[in-house]
């Protein structure tokens, strides 16, 4: 069974890499020198702390197994394991995506069950 793991990105960025079918990931990501991303378990907490109040979001899903080697679970916050990608996403690796949009509570709301 595969692993999903998620990455928020700006919608506009999300469009590009569709243009290009390659996401080289957001302007932090290239500063970090991989594409952040979250577990299931992992990703609200993400969107609170890195997304706080940003609309016009996608949140992209990613079987883990497709990224191969160039996918490393590595230490980060709280000593917690996280997914992080070395090198660009292809967009034909991605399962699915959906806008992430803030509810009127100004937190986001997760499709495919998330939250």
């Amino acid at each position: 069974m595969a692993t999903p793991i998620y990455h928020m990105c700006r919608r506009d960025e999300w469009a590009a890499a569709e243009a290009s079918g390659s996401y080289a990931g957001s302007s932090q990501d290239r500063a970090d020198g991989f594409i952040h991303f979250s577990d299931a378990a992992q990703i609200v907490a993400s969107a609170a702390k890195h997304r706080a109040g940003q609309d016009d979001l996608v949140l992209i899903e990613v079987p883990a197994e497709t990224l191969g080697d160039a996918l490393k679970w590595e230490t980060s916050r709280g000593g917690a394991l996280f997914p992080h990608l070395y090198g660009a996403l292809a967009v034909s690796h991605v399962a699915r995506h959906a806008p992430l949009r803030l509810g009127p509570d100004g937190r986001h709301v997760f499709p495919w069950g998330l939250a």
